[in-house]
Parts: C-alpha cells; structure tokens; sequence
C-alpha cells in the first residue's frame, strides 16, 4: 500500500473526529457479504492464513438494526452454548476474507465472533480498487454514532441466539476497526476486554470527552509494527490514557521491523 493511499486513510480518519455525527436513516446499498478477498489488497500473498470452519458454524448471517437488517458474519463451535462474545471490527476493506477467517480463528478458541459488515449503508468496499476512493467514497461517510449503533445490535443478536454469553463481552478491530475498539470500549460499558490492531485512538479521546475516564476501567490491548506509516498506536495508547499515572490493565506490543 502507498504512503499517499494511508495518509488518505489518516486524514480521513481524523475529519471523522470533528464532531458527533447523527444516524443517517438510508437504505442498505450491501445486502450479503463479498465472497473472496476486497479488490483493493489483491493479489494476496502465498503466506495468507486459512482457517478451516471445520467444528464450526460459520457463515453469513442478518442482524437487525435501527433501520433494516444488515449484513455479518457469525463464527462459533458447532457444539455447546454459553460462548464468550467477541466482536470483530474491519478495516476500511469491509467484511471480506481476512475478517472472515479471523472470526474462525476466535470461534476455533471457543468464542463468538461476530463481524458486522459497518459499510452497508454507505457502499460496498469490496469493488473498489482505488483506496483513495473508497475512503472518500465510503469510509469518510460512515457515522460513528451509526457504528456504534450496529456493534450493539451485534451484541443483541448474539444473546439472542441462545448460544452466547454477552456478559462476557470482548471487542477486536484493525485500522479504522482499531479507532472503533476505542470508542466501542468507551460507549458500551459491558466491555470487558478490548485489542486494537493500530488504527487512530488518541484523537478520538480528545474529542469524544469522557470516553478515557470510562474506557480506562477495561483491559486494553494494542499491537502495532514499528514500520507504520501512521503514529506508532503504542504511542497514542500511552498519550491517550497516561499510562505512567494511572497504572492502567494495559498490554502494548510493537513488532519490530512490521508494518
């Protein structure tokens, strides 16, 4: 990916954090999930993870939000009940195979895993090849007030289905899914453990007032490489919640020479 294409990315981001947005009631342009892999990170390399759904039952499934039923996909074990949650958030490539397989690799733990297709309404991330587009197309127009709306329908949908146990509730996200862990974390205080892969978390602390005191009763997580063209996020964990003094359940991790 070009330095130009994740500035675009960044930038986006921070304009998103202007201020609290309102619900945009619209039809949902995505009505069932992108089968492969999103335009936009082809070709996939030889070393991509697959996890098989043996001893699961995974696939695409519909939550019902505040306006229409949107697209998801469920990963759990094919036996028992009672399964910890955890939501899994996408980056700007929507709900393709990567976060796919990463919903099976946390049911294949015992979880869960549920990842809502958050774009639904806005466009469908998987067709575009150009990523300054998507962002602005897509990705820029997508409410946090709506995000955090469907990842509590999630939520909904999982104690529903008899078969979880939503006060056992964690959250996971990368890049732009990695700002969401944050907010997510800060919004909904039955969180009990939430892991961001990079993404811009600080600034949304300096907007969304309040959200560090609350967030800060959790036990966060953070990984980034040290090769990311984005401020490092153990950087902006520690800004953001002032590690130092306040003794916070935090885990940072940084891989050297990754990015």
């Amino acid at each position: 990916m070009e330095k130009r294409h994740l500035n675009e990315v960044v930038e986006s981001h921070l304009r998103s954090l202007t201020g609290d947005r309102n619900v945009d009631r619209r039809t949902f342009v995505v009505t069932s999930l992108a089968a492969g892999f999103a335009a936009a990170v082809m070709p996939v390399s030889a070393q991509t993870i697959t996890t098989s759904a043996e001893g699961l039952v995974a696939g695409e499934v519909k939550v019902k939000t505040r306006d229409g039923e949107m697209p998801a996909y469920r990963a759990m074990p094919a036996t028992g009940s009672n399964f910890p949650v955890v939501l899994v958030v996408q980056e700007i490539f929507g709900v393709h195979e990567h976060i796919k397989d990463v919903c099976r690799r946390v049911a294949k733990a015992g979880y869960f895993a549920i990842a809502p297709e958050l774009y639904a309404r806005q466009g469908d991330p998987s067709k575009y090849t150009d990523i300054g587009k998507l962002v602005s197309e897509v990705v820029a127009k997508v409410p946090d007030a709506q995000v955090m709306s469907d990842l509590d329908a999630c939520v909904a949908f999982a104690r529903d289905s008899g078969k979880a146990e939503t006060t056992r509730l964690g959250i996971t996200g990368f890049c732009w899914g990695g700002r969401v862990v944050f907010m997510y974390a800060a919004h909904n205080p039955k969180v009990k453990a939430a892991v961001a892969w990079y993404g811009q978390t600080a600034q949304a602390f300096h907007v969304h007032k309040g959200a560090c005191d609350a967030t800060l009763s959790k036990r966060m997580g953070g990984l980034a490489g040290s090769e990311e063209l984005s401020v490092h996020l153990v950087d902006l964990v520690r800004g953001a919640f002032r590690t130092e003094d306040r003794g916070v359940a935090e885990r940072l991790l940084r891989e050297d020479g990754a990015g």
